[in-house]
């Protein structure tokens, strides 16, 4: 079985709503969301980016993962969520990171919170489970800066910038379709120096959710690879979560990498739900980025936890599925190699200090 490293997950979050309800405990194989370790290691998953993203304030919890997507013959538009409170995103932060340091404990020694390069490789070679530490939406960092090394010190390796919803530091894209991912304003003089701090200290920036103009001052701003976490080709679905032509250029200008999500809505052409998905959507996202910058610069970045997915890949035991959509497209062993787990570690390699 070849090994997967997949670039977002939405786990944590889950988690912690589990905790509540007793619903699962990670190390235990359950059919409630969409990975735990005894899954993980069915489908050959051997570690991942795990995000924290913080819902909007005076939500329910239990349905934080997913906006409401409202249908016409026009196609969807969500209103843009509002800016969050810091002291709520640290707080919620802060609870979250708690609950990963417990899990990593209960574990003994199976889970392991990975803060360099060295650690992710040993972990592969002593099978055990990687968990990457991950910001989805920076508003937990004050503006200042000043408790990003903190969190650095507790493990955050992946920032991206912004969720589906301004901040501090630049403008996330709100949920459209159709329409293209330029959309208001770039970086702020606060999300410029956010950059040029995660370059110092190591810490991978993430791209997903940015709208244009934010992307393009991240690109003339970082000498760090680009990375999009998750994310379609806006030439096959036309939705403002999805990247450009121009876009994947330039993240194949600077040896970045891009990872492709499964869920329907942003894949197919119609952007339309639809569960009986055929996997070869997924693979054509993929074939695109291939063809245009190379093997080297396409992995996997699922949004498991975070989005509906098809049944052909309903949780993380179903990944031999994609790989075995991929081998009948004529991907050879060495190539799903570089896209299943290769490809990260080599950006890990690169950006981590």
């Amino acid at each position: 079985m070849i090994p997967i490293f997949d670039g977002h997950n939405d786990t944590l979050v889950k988690l912690y709503k589990q905790g509540k309800s007793k619903k699962q405990n990670f190390l235990n194989k359950s059919t409630y969301g969409h990975i735990d370790l005894i899954r993980a290691q069915e489908g050959g998953l051997i570690g991942g980016i795990f995000s924290i993203n913080v819902p909007n304030q005076n939500i329910n919890l239990e349905s934080a993962s997913n906006p409401r997507l409202q249908f016409t013959n026009n196609g969807y538009e969500v209103k843009m969520n509002p800016p969050i409170d810091h002291k709520y995103a640290k707080d919620f932060t802060n609870s979250i990171i708690q609950n990963l340091y417990n899990l990593e404990k209960q574990a003994n020694g199976i889970i392991k919170i990975i803060r360099n390069y060295d650690e992710i490789t040993n972990c592969i070679t002593q099978n055990k489970f990687s968990i990457v530490l991950h910001f989805e939406g920076a508003e937990a960092i004050r503006k200042d800066l000043k408790n990003l090394e903190n969190y650095y010190d507790k493990g955050l390796r992946a920032l991206g910038l912004v969720w589906s919803r301004p901040n501090e530091f630049g403008y996330g894209v709100p949920f459209k379709f159709p329409h293209t991912p330029n959309i208001g304003s770039g970086l702020t003089n606060y999300g410029k120096n956010l950059i040029k701090k995660c370059n110092e200290l190591g810490i991978m920036i993430d791209l997903a959710h940015i709208n244009e103009k934010g992307f393009m001052d991240v690109a003339k701003l970082s000498t760090a690879p680009l990375i999009v976490s998750h994310t379609g080709v806006f030439n096959i679905c036309k939705s403002t979560r999805n990247i450009t032509d121009k876009e994947i250029d330039i993240i194949g200008d600077s040896d970045g990498l891009i990872g492709i999500y499964f869920d329907p809505i942003n894949l197919l052409p119609s952007s339309m739900p639809d569960k009986n998905m055929s996997l070869s959507f997924i693979v054509d996202h993929i074939d695109y980025i291939v063809q245009r910058i190379n093997i080297n610069h396409i992995a996997f970045g699922s949004d498991f936890d975070g989005t509906e997915m098809p049944k052909l890949i309903k949780d993380v035991s179903y990944y031999p599925n994609l790989i075995d959509v991929l081998k009948d497209r004529g991907y050879s062993k060495t190539s799903l190699e570089k896209i299943a787990y290769k490809n990260w570690l080599r950006i890990f390699k690169e950006t981590w200090k």
